[in-house]
């Protein structure tokens, strides 16, 4: 064979070889968002079968917190699994946090709910979803050190930006089949066991994976360091008690992975949970319309990896969370209008007011299950407003005086528990919601969006507009994550980071938002939480994050 043969033939090789860490890289993490996900889709059914105990409004929160768990500790899986990729390689370690996360997710499918066994249910769930996010915290710093160690100079942003679509691409596959599922099988078989099947199909997803990534080699720069006897000894002390190397730590945590944490859950899980729970659009339509706008946004991750490869990752993410802070809440009221106009039109010209004395007026969330939010007239209203998702502002009232709830120029007035007990009590308060109830139908409040009005266009471009901050603030994260850090210990300086802005910042944002809105009556109130949070990063990603893009990664 020609010199020039051999040459082209090594050529194929090499490309050969990249795509197949691509692949196998990408479609492994795909699979473990796949699993992560799933749980957040169908946090209201799990709300129903392990957390029945506690009043509803409660109830859905808690599900949402047992799936911020696994976002909690995430940051100690990356710290358990960082060190020993460090220590004895990359790709060992990602195999290991696979099988982890694999077996976690089959054995929520076969767990019993609370009417079987009680409290021990939901303990049980909590427990599968720490192992879940403890195989999280080892994946992504994994996978994306090892892509960006097989990749070419110049091309990082590119090849790691599709470890970044995984995430999303996960998301979608789960959306996927919950959709068909429950086209398939009913409502009602869904709600009462046909849930459990995406977690139990996983197990066949686990071992496509695991038979995909064992068909890879050691990353090149980590054989290199192991051939010459480089490997750190201690990477959590030269990682985390070094000020040189964990001042970026905190640059990374507060000025990239917070503001992209926040912006990534609004887009991919608190758009969909506020098309359910707030504008009341039916499960499967908020389903199809949130796939719609993954499909077109998620060819954007590739489009931002590649732009950071030539003009840089910082100014694309520090883009990313200035447009956030400048376009969250005209947004989601955009949103309002686009997916039930009845509600929006309701909002605006009959608006929700609770007269009531602060000190008679209980935080709406009870975690432990033990308020039934009956003890005040105060309660009794917010409640009821606050499990039908309905807006209202508060008015201060006299100490002593009994809360009232206007709706436009209508007052009807809560039933007293200090001049009502038992069986009256519970009398009045029925009688009191379907009084608020029939009121709220009158002034416009549907009980549900109705379909003929949804303008699921323009709900799927404002979705789309929300995922394009996602991608763009995503989308470079993994390059500057690795070239920040010296190879020594890049797998645990990158993931502490990364997972505490992911998995705290961005993955309480659910329960973080839906907390806020029940405690103040505000639908839009939870925005400020990604909003300061973006506004945070901004302002110390600008000043001093540094520029990465042009980095050498091998030392």
């Amino acid at each position: 064979m020609s010199a020039q043969g051999t040459s082209a033939a090594a050529g194929r090789d090499i490309k050969q070889s990249e795509v197949k860490v691509i692949v196998a890289s990408s479609l492994g993490t795909m699979f473990e968002w796949f699993d992560f996900y799933l749980y957040g889709l169908l946090a209201s059914y799990i709300s129903a079968q392990f957390f029945s105990g506690v009043n509803q409004t409660t109830a859905f929160i808690l599900a949402l917190a047992a799936f911020a768990a696994g976002f909690a500790i995430r940051p100690l899986g990356s710290i358990v699994f960082g060190r020993i990729g460090d220590l004895v390689g990359r790709k060992n370690t990602f195999l290991v946090t696979m099988v982890l996360m694999g077996l976690s997710t089959f054995t929520v499918g076969l767990l019993p709910s609370y009417a079987a066994i009680g409290v021990a249910a939901p303990v049980l769930l909590v427990f599968l979803r720490l192992l879940q996010g403890l195989a999280v915290g080892g994946e992504y710093g994994g996978a994306a050190t090892y892509v960006a160690e097989h990749a070419p100079k110049g091309k990082r942003g590119f090849f790691t930006s599709f470890i970044q679509t995984t995430a999303t691409i996960g998301l979608f596959a789960a959306l996927l089949l919950v959709i068909g599922l429950r086209a398939l099988m009913g409502e009602d078989a869904f709600a009462d066991w046909g849930w459990r099947i995406p977690f139990l199909l996983s197990i066949f997803l686990l071992a496509i994976s695991l038979w995909i990534r064992l068909q890879l080699a050691e990353s090149p720069v980590f054989q290199k360091m192991k051939d010459e006897g480089k490997t750190s000894k201690a990477p959590l002390t030269e990682a985390f008690a070094r000020w040189g190397n964990l001042k970026y730590v905190l640059l990374a945590l507060f000025g990239a992975a917070a503001g992209q944490g926040v912006i990534g859950y609004t887009g991919q899980f608190y758009t969909l949970f506020y098309l359910e729970r707030i504008a009341d659009v039916d499960p499967a339509t908020s389903n199809v319309l949130l796939v719609i706008a993954l499909i077109l946004a998620t060819p954007t991750f590739v489009f931002f990896g590649w732009l950071s490869d030539k003009i840089g990752r910082k100014k694309i993410i520090m883009t990313a969370c200035v447009l956030a802070v400048l376009t969250f809440f005209p947004l989601f009221k955009a949103l309002t209008h686009a997916a039930n106009p009845d509600l929006a039109d309701a909002v605006r010209n009959a608006p929700v007011t609770v007269v009531a004395h602060e000190d008679k007026c209980s935080f709406q969330f009870d975690p432990v299950g033990n308020n039934t939010f009956d003890k005040t007239s105060c309660d009794i209203a917010k409640a009821y407003l606050a499990k039908n998702g309905i807006n209202y502002d508060n008015v201060e009232a006299s100490a002593g005086a009994t809360a009232q709830v206007r709706i436009g120029d209508t007052v009807v007035a809560a039933p007293d528990p200090d001049t009502l007990a038992g069986a009256d009590l519970k009398t009045a308060i029925g009688t009191f919601e379907q009084r608020i109830g029939a009121e709220l139908l009158a002034a416009g409040y549907p009980r549900e969006a109705d379909p003929a009005k949804v303008n699921r266009p323009l709900v799927v471009a404002i979705i789309l507009a929300i995922m394009l901050m996602v991608t763009a603030a995503y989308a470079p994260l993994a390059a500057m994550l690795v070239e920040l850090f010296p190879s020594r210990v890049r797998y645990t300086s990158m993931s502490l980071p990364y997972h505490i802005g992911n998995g705290w910042f961005g993955g309480f944002l659910p329960t973080t938002a839906f907390a806020m809105v029940a405690a103040t009556g505000d639908i839009y109130y939870g925005l400020w939480y990604p909003v300061l949070v973006c506004a945070m990063t901004a302002v110390i990603g600008i000043l001093f994050l540094p520029e990465t893009f042009r980095r050498d990664i091998d030392d």
